[in-house]
């Protein structure tokens, strides 16, 4: 896993001072979404591992849970809903970068 390219996309949505243009934005939530779909099995396969009665074990696979669901999600007509999509995911991402790391 590349987690400094998927901060890295992450921060691009996040802390931008100007939001993508459309075509970027498109690109961007593909890779959003390709990250989700590596991280999940990661950060399942990490919580597995965990015991059942740990608290950040059932963090992370309530985490997983909203990945699923934001994932399934159509952005809507228009930039300014696509943007919000695009933004519900980065954070999708970051937790669960953070989760992964958090679980060893």
């Amino acid at each position: 896993m590349d987690v400094e390219t998927m901060r890295a996309t992450v921060r691009r949505l996040l802390s931008a001072s100007a939001p993508p243009e459309a075509a970027e934005l498109e690109t961007l939530t593909q890779l959003l979404r390709g990250h989700i779909a590596v991280l999940i099995p990661e950060v399942q396969a990490a919580a597995d591992a965990m015991p059942e009665d740990d608290i950040p074990r059932y963090c992370a696979l309530a985490c997983i849970g909203e990945a699923h669901r934001k994932v399934g999600i159509d952005a809507g007509p228009g930039l300014p809903n696509q943007l919000a999509h695009a933004r519900r995911l980065a954070r999708v991402v970051n937790a669960l970068v953070d989760h992964h790391e958090s679980l060893g």
